[in-house]
């Protein structure tokens, strides 16, 4: 057990009656920490693991005797959580100095439920400085927070069936040959099995959704448009309302997307896409600032077909690229939640083939 001195830990019999049941609604808590033993970690963070549903330190802990422990700190809560409270991958990086408190790892574990972290500038995360939950209603009682839908000339709302002029979503753009730049084309010829993320159960988000064909489903919600697509039940918001892009708008997989009519015709614009794959083939996307999608949704005059196209400008490639798909309306019977993605044959093929260890390095 390591402390800065002659002690790395101090180690409590019980903790306080406010404390335990904080910590014991942690998922997967009582599997890996000891409810009944609390510690202390002071060190130098050597690796950030920043990603949802929780977050991990790795941090360096000197002994006595100048020898090094390796320990991980994992804080409770999860990315919507720390963004409330403006913590971000770059609050504490490799270097830093930490000393953190909380339950430590079951069974020896050098591990460590940080439930509040304290940084050398004196700032502290964790429980100590937001219980992460409130008990008193906060809801403004004046305000409406209920929807209701627009009266739009065109009425989108309700079940689509994408199967309708599908076509396989690898290499399907226009024009061809890809005018990919060098970066791109580097980037392209140098894939791997290994680099798509949607093969490790990660979204596979915009563009790549757009040509899917599961289903969606379209809800009027007056200031915006709820698009709940089946594959891998992905949620979309389409903001009516004019609003834009959060000063500190994250990059997601779906992205930040505004629209309008123009008489039969959605227009959808989309920013603040993460960095990922155009399609199946491995075709690069910048994202962030590098990357704008418009998407032209015309319904037929019956209501009962879309002619989508969606246009990508992207620095990878030197001219924008177009997509095109359709939809018509579909059985509402035949919406089926999606079975969740399992990512073991991908980590199975990995580990056969020994580049296994080599992907988490």
């Amino acid at each position: 057990m390591t402390m800065r001195h002659a002690l790395a830990f101090s180690i409590a019999a019980a903790l306080s009656a406010a404390f335990t049941p904080l910590a014991l609604g942690h998922h997967a808590f009582s599997t890996e920490f000891d409810g009944e033993l609390e510690g202390k970690v002071e060190g130098v963070v050597t690796r950030v693991w920043w990603a949802n549903p929780h977050i991990r330190y790795d941090v360096d802990v000197t002994l006595p005797d100048g020898s090094i422990e390796q320990w991980s700190l994992h804080p409770p809560g999860n990315l919507p959580t720390y963004r409330r409270e403006n913590w971000t991958p770059e609050t504490l990086q490799a270097g830093d100095p930490v000393t953190a408190t909380g339950n430590l790892g079951r069974d020896g574990a050098k591990k460590l439920y940080a439930t509040c972290i304290n940084l050398d500038s004196g700032r502290q995360l964790g429980r100590c400085v937001s219980p992460g939950t409130t008990s008193e209603v906060s809801a403004d009682p004046t305000a409406t927070h209920t929807y209701s839908a627009n009266d739009y000339a065109v009425d989108i709302s309700g079940f689509w069936d994408n199967r309708y002029r599908f076509r396989t979503t690898v290499d399907d753009f226009d024009p061809k040959p890809m005018p990919m730049t060098a970066e791109a084309r580097t980037i392209y010829t140098g894939r791997e099995f290994g680099d798509d993320h949607v093969l490790r159960c990660q979204p596979p988000g915009l563009p790549r959704i757009f040509g899917s064909p599961y289903p969606v489903e379209v809800l009027d919600a007056g200031g915006h448009y709820v698009m709940i697509f089946l594959q891998d039940n992905t949620p979309r918001w389409v903001y009516m309302d004019g609003r834009g892009p959060l000063a500190d708008q994250p990059l997601t997989s779906m992205g930040f997307s505004v629209g309008h009519w123009e008489d039969r015709t959605l227009v959808v614009e989309t920013t603040h896409l993460s960095p990922g794959w155009l399609d199946g083939s491995g075709y690069p996307m910048t994202g962030g600032d590098g990357t704008r999608i418009v998407e032209r949704w015309t319904v037929a005059e019956d209501n009962l077909t879309i002619d989508r196209t969606m246009t990508i400008y992207d620095d990878y490639y030197t001219a924008p690229l177009v997509r095109t798909r359709g939809s018509q309306r579909g059985n509402s019977n035949e919406l089926l939640e999606s079975p969740p993605c399992d990512a073991t044959s991908f980590y199975s093929e990995l580990f056969q083939d020994g580049k296994l260890e080599e992907l988490f390095r």
